[in-house]
């Protein structure tokens, strides 16, 4: 790692020493970074759906539909809000802010970008950073949950409470997975502070393996890919998003959670679910994808790493993984509860345990670059695990010919309608009125005359 780049580095020694005016704004651009990143993220959502299903999304309100997310939350304040009879009214009111709060918190950590010059003032562009800042991320993530169960016990509805229970059972099934995921990155890196994981990650090294000299990936979604893979799944599942979306499925339970909810409450735990979802991003882009740090080609700049480029890289980033977010809710089905619970039980935890034994067995090896054997083994895990999570589990079934589909098909109905296009006799129908009035059958004359 060049110069440049590690005088960029912050260290937890440089938080703690900006002025209350710069400590106000930074919690203010993460604040407005989650509000504004969730209004565009609604509208980004429709159009890439609408994109994958033929079909327009939001383009009336304003320029490309831009406004169409503000026009649907001005309209939802002035909504009438329903408050149910049942319901208890301060659990009730506080459930949706509690979601937003814990949401937003966890940005609070996460590195936007190097050391910068404000103002005169040399600070990160990090709200705060402690030493067991990942320990905050999963509290925060933890947290969330809380809003979601209080909201669907507090409504005093069935369909409510099932919605929440769901999520509690979600959330203690694939948070055991997250921890396990962030347990190797921060064996890797030697910290918890987010800013050193982010600094870990640097290209700073070449490796040389079984001979051969190869340029050493900084990236943890590389060094580590089965952690990577098993995080993401997690944090789908934490995010209440599809296909994970049971906690509000509206095929099994109305909307879940929210159901009883209306106005501006629905309109914060919608906020949540979008802010949860690109808080998530960026904690991933953190942990694994190298937080504010250029990918390759972008590094043969020297200066890409240095000023307020990195925000862009870190920006870029986030919003490719809130597309994988939007791709998924495109495209894969709603799971089944015992299927979802199972997944997380039976395959991700025995999974990611076997691979932190495996990376401590790694790393207790002396005669063998660290970073190198790491490589060697866990890019053909997380290979493996991938064509695990995607192979076929039953075998194509060979399609039938013509005549099979024909003669498959139950008495009475044709594969083309009739050349006089006459409606043909009922079986059913011939079948009861022959049971009533048998004299009165003939055969191929229609039922209704009859």
């Amino acid at each position: 790692m060049n110069s440049i780049v590690l005088a960029q580095d912050p260290t937890l020694a440089d938080f703690g020493r900006d002025p209350w005016w710069l400590v106000l704004g930074k919690i203010v651009f993460a604040f407005a970074f989650g509000l504004l990143a969730t209004l565009l993220g609604v509208w980004f959502e429709r159009r890439v759906v609408g994109y994958m299903q033929v079909r327009p999304g939001p383009n009336q309100v304003g320029p490309l539909g831009l406004l169409q997310t503000l026009a649907d939350g001005l309209k939802m304040a002035f909504k009438e809000d329903i408050l149910p009879k049942a319901a208890d009214k301060v659990v009730y009111f506080f459930a949706p802010t509690i979601s937003v709060i814990c949401a937003v918190t966890a940005l609070s950590v996460v590195p936007f970008g190097p050391m910068v010059s404000i103002f005169g003032h040399h600070t990160p562009l990090q709200v705060t950073d402690v030493p067991v800042a990942v320990l905050l991320l999963l509290a925060c993530s933890s947290m969330g949950v809380y809003g979601i169960v209080l909201g669907g016990w507090a409504s005093g509805s069935t369909y409510p409470l099932l919605g929440g229970l769901r999520s509690s059972a979600q959330m203690i099934s694939y948070e055991v997975a997250m921890g396990l995921s962030i347990v190797a990155v921060f064996m890797t890196a030697g910290t918890m502070s987010t800013s050193g994981i982010v600094a870990a990650q640097g290209d700073a090294t070449r490796l040389t393996i079984f001979g051969t000299e190869i340029p050493a990936p900084g990236w943890y979604a590389i060094l580590l890919l089965p952690s990577f893979i098993i995080f993401f799944i997690a944090t789908v599942g934490e995010t209440n998003r599809a296909p994970f979306d049971l906690p509000e499925a509206e095929s099994e339970l109305v909307a879940g959670f929210m159901t009883e909810y209306s106005s501006l409450k629905f309109a914060l735990f919608m906020l949540s679910e979008y802010v949860a979802m690109v808080t998530m991003s960026a904690v991933t882009t953190t942990l694994f994808l190298g937080g504010w740090r250029a990918p390759w080609p972008i590094t043969l700049w020297e200066g890409a790493n240095s000023g307020w480029w990195p925000m862009l890289w870190f920006f870029g980033k986030v919003i490719a993984l809130v597309f994988v977010f939007v791709w998924l809710r495109g495209t894969l089905p709603r799971l089944r509860y015992d299927q979802f619970m199972r997944f997380g039980w039976k395959v991700l935890l025995p999974i990611n345990l076997v691979w932190i034994l495996v990376l401590s067995g790694l790393r207790s090896i002396e005669d063998w670059d660290t970073k190198g054997k790491i490589i060697a083994v866990g890019v053909p895990a997380g290979l493996l695990l991938i064509a695990t999570l995607f192979w076929p589990s039953r075998k194509p079934q060979p399609k039938p010919t013509m005549q099979e589909r024909v003669d498959s098909r139950p008495y009475g109905s044709f594969p083309l309608p009739p050349m006089d296009l006459q409606v043909p006799p009922s079986p059913r129908i011939t079948r009861v009125v022959a049971e009533r009035e048998p004299a009165n059958i003939v055969a191929g004359s229609d039922t209704r005359e009859v």
